[in-house]
């Protein structure tokens, strides 16, 4: 009989400590799931114009402290959408990284609404040596002649973006890659420009700062600009001349006339 007795609360306070640490556990949950949000993230890299498939997400639980604007929750909401932009492994889908709906992918997904995608013929030196990579700016600079028939380069275009070098899209490599075509995003009127320059003079691209958006107005570089412009070598100066004394005319003013006079033995002069 004295046994039973600690025995018995022994049992209850073990049948308390589980009561304990289950509603502990229940309660952590609770909180762990206030504090998270379902998101959809890529399994892989991905590249812009890609479209959507099972095999290519998966869903995780994402702090709330680290808050994303808009994201997708569910795996049905991303399926055979389109991504107009790279997304990395392991990144949040957003709403603004998708095409809008209906958009079968490639690089028309990628468009915005009233731009055009239009292909230049570059080599090493154009192509900035394969500097320009999907994604960055550039400007466009033609060579050709003025109403004068003279030379001049000119930048044509401002901030143009590279949307796919050859024909890849993927700016994953971050490396130089020389190609020989480039394509560019540009609306219809800059279309218009860049086939009209590329027509009558020959291209190169100017690569830009991605965060340099202010306008660049410039009148060209001609022949004789180069010509006239200043050298930090100082020139000789010529030799100086020796100079030549004039001769001084000189003015000889006649003594008066004089005469003499005899007075007895003494003369004088008058």
């Amino acid at each position: 009989m004295k046994n039973i007795r600690p025995l018995g609360v022994l049992l209850i306070a073990l049948m308390l400590g589980l009561t304990a640490a289950v509603y502990a556990a229940s309660w952590l949950k609770q909180q762990g799931a206030a504090a998270t949000l379902q998101v959809v993230v890529a399994k892989r890299d991905l590249q812009m114009g890609t479209r959507l498939l099972p095999e290519m997400l998966e869903t995780i639980q994402w702090p709330k402290a680290a808050a994303i604007k808009d994201p997708l929750t569910t795996l049905d909401e991303a399926l055979d959408r389109v991504i107009h932009m790279p997304v990395l492994r392991g990144e949040p889908l957003l709403r603004s990284k998708l095409a809008p709906a209906g958009e079968k992918g490639g690089l028309s997904a990628v468009l915005g609404e009233g731009q055009r995608a239009v292909t230049v013929k570059v080599n090493e030196i154009v192509g900035v040596a394969g500097f320009a990579l999907p994604g960055n700016f550039v400007d466009v600079m033609v060579n050709t002649l003025d109403s004068q028939n003279q030379p001049v380069s000119k930048i044509v275009l401002e901030r143009i973006q590279v949307l796919a070098v050859a024909q890849d899209a993927s700016n994953s490599e971050n490396k130089p890659r020389v190609a020989n075509a480039v394509t560019l995003q540009v609306t219809p009127q800059q279309a218009e420009q860049l086939d009209l320059a590329r027509s009558v003079g020959s291209l190169s691209l100017v690569l830009r700062s991605q965060s340099d958006n202010t306008p660049v107005l410039t009148v060209g570089a001609r022949k004789l600009d180069l010509l006239q412009m200043g050298t930090s070598i100082p020139l000789p100066r010529p030799a100086a001349r020796p100079v030549q004394a004039k001769p001084v005319a000189l003015k000889l003013t006649p003594e008066p006339s004089r005469l003499e006079v005899i007075r007895g033995m003494s003369v004088s002069q008058e």
